[in-house]
């Protein structure tokens, strides 16, 4: 009779834990679930992503808002000043930050103009909320812009490699006007 190969004392566990994640996301079985092969990752591995997995499943879909308690509410734009209009956004930033939402690509617009983004686009944003703390929401603040992209934040690469693949013309590259300092998580 052949002998089993000895075990972690931990490998029951997370074996069980395995099936009790597969069975809970059994309803939302699709191929992403079904490519996963057991064989090229650790059990323990597997599970952190079956359970990240399971969480983006149970997350609710909320706006951006509604994520905070009470639900974030700004005052319009045009009724604010400059000053307080300044302070608000960076109380903004960082509130969102508490949420780990990531503002991206922001040094090209001006405070009104970021403030704005958030008041009018950020905030109502339907996005799955997950409680997992390092998951991190990065809003990409040049609204899907090539050109603005291309002449702010490209590196001299990425600009090449639009050159070669486009037919559109490549814009001057420039300065960001309005640097800013924001709390950063990785993309």
């Amino acid at each position: 009779m052949p002998e089993l190969p000895l075990s972690h004392p931990d490998e029951v566990e997370h074996l069980l834990r395995n099936a009790q994640l597969r069975d809970e996301l059994e309803p939302f079985s699709d191929e992403s679930l079904r490519s996963l092969n057991m064989r090229r990752v650790p059990t323990p591995v597997e599970n952190e992503f079956l359970a990240s997995m399971l969480a983006w499943e149970r997350a609710p879909v909320l706006p951006i808002a509604r994520w905070f308690e009470p639900e974030l509410r700004l005052p319009p734009p045009d009724e604010l000043d400059d000053h307080h209009l300044h302070l608000l956004l960076w109380e903004t930033i960082e509130r969102l930050f508490d949420y780990r939402i990531v503002l991206d690509f922001t040094d090209h617009l001006t405070d009104r103009q970021l403030y704005c983004l958030i008041y009018r686009d950020i905030l109502p944003s339907p996005e799955k909320k997950l409680e997992q703390s390092d998951n991190y929401l990065h809003w990409d603040c040049t609204a899907d812009d090539p050109e603005t992209w291309l002449r702010y934040y490209a590196s001299e690469e990425e600009r090449m490699n639009f050159l070669e693949t486009s037919d559109q013309p490549l814009p001057n590259s420039e300065p960001r006007p309005y640097p800013r300092r924001l709390p950063r998580r990785p993309l």
